[in-house]
Formats: structure tokens, sequence, C-alpha cells
């Protein structure tokens, strides 16, 4: 048989509930709440009380933050949870906070506006706030902490294919929006039962007086009349927070096709005719005081009792292999695994919500703590138990061998990557040699051509001036003297300067006519003629073509 104790915590608040799992049939065998002036003292009462000290706890978070990602519906597993880092890394640099402060866990869901999308819901939690929730606890052996928004969904009788809203009105407000039986999206609103009992409170001076008055308070709706209960008179206090309330619901309503129930759980369904009053604005809807599923047909029970602590029963569920685990905060060693191990009902792990209903099936459970004669169940099982021992070790063993074959292989293998990374390293050696011996061919067979076609080009010319002479024999007037010739390179030609003298200026201006006009010379210039005594001297320019 499977034990576990719900502790839910709130600003003002410590609601507790002992369940028991046998086979298909879960049990509250205590239950209540309190307001609490020492935090510490009372959950060490309240665990002394439902002799836990050695039991199963489990605990809500304190301050969670709640975020939404996308991600690409077929990315691996791997790729995903990389994504999702990266996401609240990206979160955490946006808003200026560390990230390693923060413990996060999240759950997937199809995204019901993109098929090709998951959508990622975040729950993340100071790890601050999850150190001083253990140290509330003390010694006691404290197994999930996980967020009250998530669990309360445990004890919902959630049908396949119905979409619903689970309105939790605690000190604040919280609405889990499930459809199709998953968790889709949770919203927070500030407006909620805090609010409601300090303003009561500033009359009555008293949190626990304020809360029974919330009890004896009937909320007046359309199908019921008002009337002078003095228990009525703080009305004026609670409406408009539940008037907040259902505005909230509204929006958040709006954003889907259908909602087809929307339960109501918390302090605030202390409330009478709560949910009518909520009936009243969501005239399609079914609002009705959420109740756990295995209490529904179980006529020994008081529901109301129940109701009052319906988050701590949900959160209890957790220790009884109930909600996502995905969600846990808690991170469990490998000895409480082994202790929950032995003391398991083997019947329930891991299944789903059991239909409440009497069975006469046999039951099959122990409680491994070797006190007493073994039974026979204890005997197979410390069989098993070897046997399986026994595969462990062959498989160690083999797998071992294995390895060190691989080891070896790769090892062989990596020798002759090495090898081959040397002899390639050798050819590329060899080839930068090459390359370089053929930089040094190319650039001698440039220079050898280039001087070549130098010697060729010089060759060429060897022989201009003198066929110039011939050709200036032939077009020199007789009173034109030469008395200078100069050959030079200029701009890639052959630049001609020609100093010639004549007792007649215009025979100079002839002569230089003639270059000009026959091709002997290009670009033909002269300098003015100046007078040396009976001769006039110029000097005449060009390029031999």
């Amino acid at each position: 048989m499977q034990e576990s104790l719900g502790i839910t915590i709130t600003n003002q608040t410590i609601k507790y509930a002992k369940v028991t799992r046998e086979n298909n049939q879960i049990n509250v065998t205590s239950f209540g709440i309190k307001f609490y002036d020492n935090l510490v003292k009372d959950i060490k009462q309240i665990i002394e009380e439902t002799g836990s000290e050695n039991g199963v706890i489990c605990t809500n978070t304190k301050d969670e933050k709640i975020t939404y990602f996308s991600t690409f519906g077929l990315l691996s597993k791997n790729d995903t949870i990389k994504t999702v880092n990266t996401e609240f890394e990206t979160l955490c640099s946006d808003n200026h906070i560390n990230s390693n402060a923060y413990e996060g866990k999240y759950v997937i869901v199809n995204d019901i506006t993109n098929k090709d999308r998951n959508k990622v819901i975040y729950v993340y939690e100071s790890k601050n706030d999850l150190d001083e929730i253990e140290a509330n606890f003390g010694n006691a052996k404290i197994k999930s902490i996980t967020p009250l928004a998530t669990s309360i969904a445990n004890i919902a009788d959630i049908k396949k294919g119905e979409n619903i809203m689970i309105v939790n009105i605690e000190d604040t407000t919280t609405i889990t929006t499930i459809l199709n039986q998953k968790i889709y999206h949770i919203d927070k609103i500030k407006d909620g039962m805090q609010e409601i009992i300090e303003k009561i409170n500033e009359k009555e001076n008293s949190y626990s007086k304020s809360y029974e008055i919330c009890k004896n308070t009937t909320i007046y709706t359309m199908e019921t009349s008002e009337n002078d209960d003095p228990n009525n008179k703080y009305l004026p206090y609670i409406v408009p927070t539940l008037f907040n309330i259902v505005q909230e619901i509204s929006k958040i309503k709006d954003q889907y096709t259908k909602i087809d129930r929307i339960y109501l759980t918390g302090l605030g369904t202390s409330i009478n005719n709560i949910e009518l009053y909520f009936q009243e604005y969501f005239q399609g809807t079914k609002c009705e005081i959420l109740k756990p599923f295995f209490a529904e047909n179980n006529n020994k029970i008081n529901i109301k009792d129940y109701i009052e602590v319906n988050s701590a029963i949900a959160i209890a569920l957790e220790g009884v292999d109930y909600g996502l685990k995905s969600l846990n905060f808690r991170t469990s060693n490998w000895k409480e695994d082994l202790s929950s191990l032995l003391h398991s009902d083997i019947s329930t792990i891991g299944k789903k919500k059991p239909k409440t209903n009497n069975s006469n099936k046999k039951k099959f459970t122990f409680n491994w703590d070797l006190k007493g004669a073994l039974t026979t169940s204890e005997r197979w099982l410390i069989r098993s138990c070897v046997t399986v021992l026994m595969i462990m070790i062959i498989y160690s063993v083999c797998a071992v061998l294995l390895k060190n074959q691989i080891d070896s292989k790769i090892k062989e293998a990596q020798e002759v990557v090495d090898d081959t990374k040397i002899q390639t390293a050798a050819v590329n050696s060899d080839d930068s040699s090459v390359n370089s011996k053929k930089q040094d061919y190319d650039r001698f067979k440039s220079e050898l051509e280039n001087a070549n076609s130098e010697l060729e080009t010089k060759r060429g010319r060897k022989n201009q001036i003198p066929t110039l002479l011939n050709q200036i024999v032939y077009i020199i007037p007789k009173s034109v003297q030469l008395t200078k010739i100069d050959n030079k390179e200029k701009n890639g030609k052959q630049h001609i300067t020609i100093t010639a003298q004549s007792t007649q200026y215009e025979q100079l201006a002839y002569f230089k006519a003639k270059l000009k006009n026959n091709g002997y010379l290009q670009n033909v210039v002269s300098t003015e003629g100046t007078k040396e005594g009976e001769y006039v001297v110029t000097t005449i320019e060009g390029d031999l073509p």
C-alpha cells in the first residue's frame, strides 16, 4: 500500500491531506486546514499528527514563474532540449536575470494553432525558494515539489475530448486550461481570497474568523433572493473580487473555440453559491465545484470536507504515481529511489487513474523490511532479484570485454589514420616544393622571353638610323646641312633629334615638311631657328614609325 502526505502552503494557510492507494482504491485518511503563525513548527506538528515522519511527503512550489516557447514539431529529443534551454537563457538575458539562479522544468504539447509546431510550457522557480521549502520541512522526506496549477488536474475527472478550465481561487487565482486531457495553458491573476480575507480581517482582527465568515456567506444570484442574514454584511468585499475573476476568465475563455466545463476550487469555494454566481456569466458552459474523481461515487465520504483541501489531495497524489513527473522540482537520490522501490505497491506502478469501484481481485503488495520470517512472495522476489543481478553481472563482463576489443580496434584504426596523415603531409610538402620550382621556372622563362624581345627590338632598330639617313639623302635641300643626329627611346618609340643649319630659313622649313609628309618621322616638331653667324640653326624632333 502506498501512502503520501500532501501539504500546500500559501501566504496565510497550510492545507494537508494524507492519501493511501491500494490497488484501485484511493482514500483520504486525514486532512485539515489551518492559518499558521510559525510555518516550520506547524508543518512539523502536521507531520507528527498524521504519522508521516518516515513517509512520503509532497508539497507545492512557492513562487513559480511560467512562460511559453515554441519548437518545431519534428525536432529530435536532444535538439528539443537544446532549443528549450537556449530559449530560457535568451529570456533570462533579455530580462537581465541570472539563469543559474533558477531551476526550470517543462512539458510539451501540440500547438493547436500550428500543427507543425509544439508548445512548451516552461515553469521555473528560484533555487533559493526551493532550498527554503526543503528547509521548512526539516528532516522530513519530500518526494515532490510541484506547481499547484498543474497538480490540481490530478483530482479532476477529465473525459476524453473534453476541454475544461480549473479555476483555483487561493490567495491569488490560477486558471489551468486543459484541452483533450492535456494541460495547455496556465494563467495567473492577482485577484483572490487574500484580498477578501485581509479586508474582512481589518474588521475582525482574525484570519481564521475571517475565513469562517466567508464559509457562512451566501452570494446572491438571479435564482436566489436577498435576505437580512448578518453573515452577508461582507458581500461588498467579496463580490468585486469575484467579478474581476469572472472578467479575466471570460477573456481567457474567448481564446478557445469551446470550453465544456469550468471547475472551481480553492479557498474561494467556501463561499456559498459561488458556482451559481459563475454560472450566470457563463451560460453555455457548465460551472461546478471541483470534486476528487475517486470520491464521486463513495457515499461514505462527505464531499464538502474534501473540497476544502482539494489542493492538498491533488499534491498528495503526486506521491502515489499521479501527475506530470517532468514538473517535479525535487530531485531524488538513489537511496530514496531504492527505499521507494522496496516499499512499493507493485500492482499500481505506472497505471493511470483507476476506476473507483469495490473489487475482490487478489492484491499483490509487499513491504520488504526483512523483519520476521520471509513470505512466499518475498522469497520469490529475492530469487528474482538474484537472477537479475546475475544477468547484470554477466552483461557487465561481456560489455567490458566487448569495449576492450572495440577500444583495441579503434586504436589500430587511429594508428592507420595517423600514418595516413603523415604521408599526406609529406605529399603536400613535395607538392609545395614542386609548385615553388615551377614558379621559379615560370619567372626565369618570362625573364628570358623579355630579354629576347628586347634583343630583337634592338636588332630591329639597329638599322633604323642608316635607313633614315638614306631616305634623308633624297629629300634634303642642298643648302641644308645636318650637324647632329640623336636616337633614344621615348614612350616605347625611337625618338630622333636632328640638328640642322642653313643659310636660308625656308629651306629648313621645307626639310621639316618633307620628313613629316613622307612619313619618315611621326609627331614632328621643331624649334624656332636661331641665327649663328651666317647660318640659321634649328632642331627637328620626331618618332620613327
